[in-house]
């Protein structure tokens, strides 16, 4: 028999949920931008620098001993919460570093003509990259479109995929959309077609468990922000022969074997592509913020995410000055809206009078917003901390707020 998820046992955990904003109490609805973080986390970051701290790899003494052995047990259960081999995991500074060091690491054996396949749904940190190799080898960015219910078009991303494919980097999850690709088999026709697959998991891996091995994906990055984790810190999953073929990424400490005047040798995977200091704490609060989330049910909250968001819909239905966007079955607890007659910012703006908080804008990722027509939207994400009553909320004061262009 499955236990009810006890949403205000969650919440206690988290101090920050505690506040008032505006004098209101604080309804945090933009996680799919950043997460708040349980107290877990704030432990754990605190107790490494009152108790334990120093650099890692580097000295013999106790302290560097404790926190090297802390630093590297982070990357033990972050290997194991996405069912990878230790040695698979890369730390990085956040997602958006993790797809850089891969573009820059395959970008060097690409020619002019070659092709990437990105889609129209994609994050700027998962476009951006791959312009640099346009404009600095002349490879070719193909787009797989999307669907006006926020799909992406699979016969299309078939078309789309050639001789000259060379990498094929998609969204797990949409940071707009809210839509869940099928990344299996979008992998599956990738390799087909002898492409290498990046995965951007950066929301997905927060609301679904992953298992990259299942996926058989080249790469997968993810940021540890979104998943209740500090900032500072991303990781990058790579099949050990794939980390092995890439070039280093930055040089410095650490990620080199020996070094002489004359030549150099590298570290192996995963050090080499840990260049100096590396984010000692931040790895330490993500190992805790998998621990936290890992003692949790996954599939009730899930479910639970699930509810809020439909719970917003049917609050929502029969609004004829509310604009969806991306409606696409299965989805993810994100809305993404526009109300009529009135722009994203204000909209995020008079939310916030009520306490709630939302994210206004493009989301960094414009060409989705050209596709669907405009020039940005706010975002309702939905977290395991938040509650019905959050949701009703936020129904009412987004009614209150189209008063104000009405």
């Amino acid at each position: 028999m499955s236990v009810a998820f006890d949403v205000e046992a969650v919440r206690a955990e988290f101090p920050i949920l505690q506040r008032e904003v505006n004098g209101k109490p604080l309804v945090y609805l933009d996680s799919a931008a950043s997460a708040q973080k349980p107290r877990a986390v704030i432990e754990a970051m605190t107790r490494a620098m009152e108790h334990s701290y120093a650099n890692v790899h580097r000295g013999l003494h106790t302290l560097a001993n404790e926190t090297t052995d802390a630093y590297e047990a982070a990357r033990r259960k972050t290997a194991a919460f996405i069912g990878a081999a230790e040695t698979e995991v890369v730390f990085t500074k956040g997602g958006t570093e993790a797809i850089n060091l891969v573009a820059s690491g395959l970008g060097a054996g690409l020619h002019p003509g070659d092709e990437i396949v990105l889609s129209e749904m994609e994050h700027h940190a998962n476009i951006v990259p791959w312009h640099f190799l346009r404009e600095r080898k002349g490879v070719v960015l193909k787009f797989v479109p999307v669907t006006d219910d926020g799909q992406l078009d699979l016969e299309a991303f078939q078309r789309l995929l050639g001789p000259k494919t060379r990498v094929v980097a998609l969204s797990h999850m949409s940071n707009v959309l809210g839509t869940i690709n099928p990344a299996m088999e979008l992998t599956r026709m990738a390799h087909e077609a002898g492409a290498v697959v990046l995965l951007d998991g950066c929301q997905a891996v927060v609301h679904k468990p992953v298992d990259v091995k299942a996926l058989d994906v080249d790469f997968y990055a993810f940021s540890g922000h979104k998943l209740y984790g500090p900032t500072g810190i991303g990781i990058l999953y790579g099949k050990a022969e794939r980390l092995a073929a890439l070039p280093p990424y930055q040089g410095g400490g650490e990620m080199i074997g020996t070094v002489t005047v004359d030549e150099i040798t590298y570290a192996d995977p995963p050090h080499r592509f840990e260049a100096g200091t590396p984010p000692i704490l931040e790895a330490i609060g993500l190992g805790a913020a998998i621990d936290w989330l890992s003692g949790l049910d996954r599939t009730a909250i899930s479910a639970h995410e699930h509810r809020l968001y439909e719970r917003v819909r049917e609050g929502l239905n029969g609004a004829n000055w509310l604009k969806v966007i991306g409606d696409a079955p299965g989805k993810g607890a994100i809305l993404s809206f526009t109300v009529e007659g009135a722009h994203a910012h204000d909209v995020a703006q008079i939310l916030d009078r009520y306490g709630i908080a939302v994210r206004a804008g493009t989301h960094c990722a414009e060409p989705l917003m050209r596709r669907f027509g405009v020039t940005s939207s706010a975002r309702a994400s939905f977290a395991l901390y938040n509650t019905e009553a959050e949701a009703d909320a936020f129904v009412d004061a987004l009614t209150k707020t189209q008063a104000f262009f009405a």
